[in-house]
């Protein structure tokens, strides 16, 4: 048991503490589902603590106990009364956006090894990291963690090139449960999801060609667009500019909660998107997907469910097209059935095991 003042742990009875450590608290719906599912997946004697940016908030939607992530005098005095350290999940150990991201992932990491703590990073997507510095520093906190986890091949291969020991399954959040709070819609009309982010792949030139073929497809197909923004901060302007371009029909839906946002993909005919975990999401529920890619992850992706897309680099900048390239996926089953879409969602939770073994 624990309470909770002001979002920070006051106190706990016996079981073991466990500080969960990652993008949590800046409301991107694919980071707070790995949260989800990551809580859903420990042990029963664990107590998790979430190293938080909005501790309050996540206390509140995930009903679990909760630290401020910034600041060291409520960390430190947990990380003493802690039995267990989690990296969980996503791509935290990579260099593109800034060197120094990974730098405070891996600081309390290798504190809590100095601590004696036990350590495992879960799910990890590693890279690309393009110092050999960070590198280095990163070799060495994966090589004193007590198990590891990856989520993709790319990752593994990093690993294998470290000569360490990992399981390989597939991203978490394939396990996670979905609620879906959305209307029914009628079966003559086609629900297509859209989630785009802020990116400077994603420039302006790029975004007006891709509205263009929206606008094209929405009244070529009669399909009703939802536009789901995954994080405020990245997503909802972009969304806000297409909508504005589109008919009434179409609808922006800002959900907070990672079980809602995946509920939605279990009525819709479709999804394109930029985000990961969106991708994700929509397979898992046997959604035709098509992606946009921005980062090596998503490339990973797209070449390992064999999903239909672009790379933003080489996007056509013939909207037409591109209407008619979804109007093709929107017509043609999605190339992953129920047998390997259930056989995902087994293996993902391998996850779960190497949990398991490690805080039993």
């Amino acid at each position: 048991m624990s309470r909770i003042f002001n979002g920070v742990v006051c106190t706990f009875m016996t079981s073991k503490i466990v500080l969960l450590c990652g993008y949590y608290g800046f409301g991107n719906g694919g980071d707070e589902a790995l949260l989800a599912t990551l809580i859903q997946m420990l042990p029963e004697n664990v107590t998790p603590v979430v190293m938080s940016a909005t501790p309050a908030k996540t206390a509140n939607q995930h009903q679990v106990a909760t630290c401020d992530r910034n600041n060291i005098f409520q960390v430190v005095p947990l990380m003493f009364k802690a039995k267990g350290f989690v990296w969980g999940g996503g791509s935290l150990i990579q260099d593109s956006s800034s060197w120094a991201s990974p730098l405070f992932y891996i600081a309390w990491m290798m504190f809590a090894q100095m601590l004696g703590l036990k350590t495992v990073a879960w799910a990890q997507g590693i890279g690309p990291l393009h110092r050999g510095w960070i590198e280095a520093i990163a070799r060495r906190s994966f090589s004193a963690c007590s198990a590891r986890s990856t989520r993709d091949t790319g990752s593994a291969k990093l690993l294998e090139k470290w000569s360490l020991d990992y399981r390989l399954a597939p991203d978490p959040v394939w396990s996670m449960s979905g609620i879906n709070s959305l209307p029914p819609k009628s079966d003559d009309v086609k629900r297509v999801a859209v989630v785009l982010r802020s990116h400077p792949l994603l420039t302006d030139e790029r975004l007006s060609v891709l509205t263009e073929a929206l606008k094209n497809f929405e009244t070529e197909t009669q399909s009703q667009i939802l536009l789901l923004p995954f994080q405020r901060s990245l997503d909802y302007d972009i969304a806000v500019k297409i909508q504005d371009q589109l008919s009434d029909q179409a609808e922006l839906l800002m959900l907070e909660d990672p079980r809602q946002l995946k509920g939605v993909f279990q009525s819709v005919d479709m999804t394109i998107a930029m985000r990961l975990h969106a991708l994700i999401m929509a397979a898992s529920e046997g959604c035709r997907c098509f992606a946009l890619s921005y980062d090596p992850k998503v490339s990973r992706l797209m070449e390992d469910l064999d999903l239909q897309g672009y790379e933003l680099e080489t996007l056509p900048s013939d909207s037409g097209y591109i209407a008619h390239h979804w109007q093709q996926t929107l017509n043609t089953k999605a190339t992953f059935d129920e047998t390997s879409i259930s056989d995902r969602i087994h293996q993902s939770q391998q996850h779960q095991t190497l949990l398991r073994k490690v805080f039993a």
